[in-house]
Formats: C-alpha cells, structure tokens, sequence
C-alpha cells in the first residue's frame, strides 16, 4: 500500500515505493506496486532513499504527479511487426 505525502509543493514523501526509475531535475519516476508515480516540477532531487522501508523522499518545486501503469517489455521484432 502506498502513502503519498506532499508539503507545500517542495517535498513530497512516498511510503509503498520499491525502485526508483529514473531521477532528473525536471521529473522522477518512482515504482509503487504495479505502477508507476511520475513527479514533475523543478530542482526535484532526492533527499532521502530507504528501499528497504519502501520509503524514499523528493525536494524541489512540485507541479505535478501522475499514475502511470507499467508498460510490458516487448521484444524489439514484436514491436516492429505489429
């Protein structure tokens, strides 16, 4: 189960979290269960990261957040002949 919690727009924690995908910037992209939590803003950057907890916790200015699902990885000739 995740916890999205978000302060002022400058920091947002996420308790549930198991990867953390990609981190620029401009935008993070955090696995929770079978989805994906997409941040946007700017100056984001993490500031605490306890996978072991399933916890991990975003600074920066915060425009927005997004569910996302999981994309299946498909084989490269099944996405050329579809």
């Amino acid at each position: 189960m995740e916890n999205i919690c978000i302060e002022d727009r400058k920091k947002i924690t996420i308790n549930g979290a198991t990867k953390v995908l990609s981190s620029t910037s401009t935008q993070a992209v955090v696995e929770v269960g079978d989805c994906n939590i997409v941040i946007s803003g700017t100056n984001i950057e993490v500031t605490k990261l306890d996978l072991d907890n399933k916890e991990v916790i975003f600074s920066g200015n915060i425009n927005s957040i997004k569910y996302t699902t999981k994309q299946e990885k498909t084989n490269l000739i099944k996405r050329l002949f579809k």
